[in-house]
C-alpha cells in the first residue's frame, strides 16, 4: 500500500506523516491487492480538514473530515475511509464476478 501525504496551507511534519500511515495502515489487510491513497491536509478558516481517496481495486473511494486539531481529523477520516473500504468489499462479495444479477429473484 501507498500513502502520500500533502499540506494545503500547512507543513506535513514527519509526526503526521507517521500518524496518517500508522492509522490507514488498517485499511491494507481488507486487500491482498495494491492500493494508493492520497492524503490531504488543510487548514480551512481555524478548522482542521483532511480528505483522501483511495484508489482500490475497482473503484476510488473518498472521504473528508474534520476536527479540533489535524489529529483529529486524521482519526475521524481514517474511521470513515475504513467503512467505506468494508462497505465495497461486501457489496463486492455479495456480486461476484460472473454470477448475473436478476430483478424478478430467480
Amino acid at each position: 500500500m501507498r500513502i502520500e501525504t500533502f499540506g494545503k496551507g500547512v507543513e506535513v511534519t514527519p509526526a503526521m506523516q507517521e500518524y496518517v500511515d500508522t492509522k490507514l495502515q488498517r485499511i491494507h489487510k481488507h486487500f491482498d491487492q495494491h492500493c494508493e491513497i492520497r492524503v490531504t491536509l488543510e487548514l480551512r478558516k481555524n478548522e482542521h480538514h483532511a480528505d483522501a481517496s483511495a484508489n482500490i481495486p475497482g473503484q476510488t473511494l473518498h472521504a473528508e473530515a474534520e476536527g479540533e486539531n489535524i489529529y483529529a481529523a486524521i482519526d475521524v477520516l481514517a474511521d470513515k475511509l475504513d467503512r467505506l473500504v468494508v462497505k465495497h468489499k461486501e457489496k463486492r462479495q455479495q456480486h461476484a464476478p460472473g454470477v448475473p444479477i436478476s430483478d424478478n429473484g430467480v
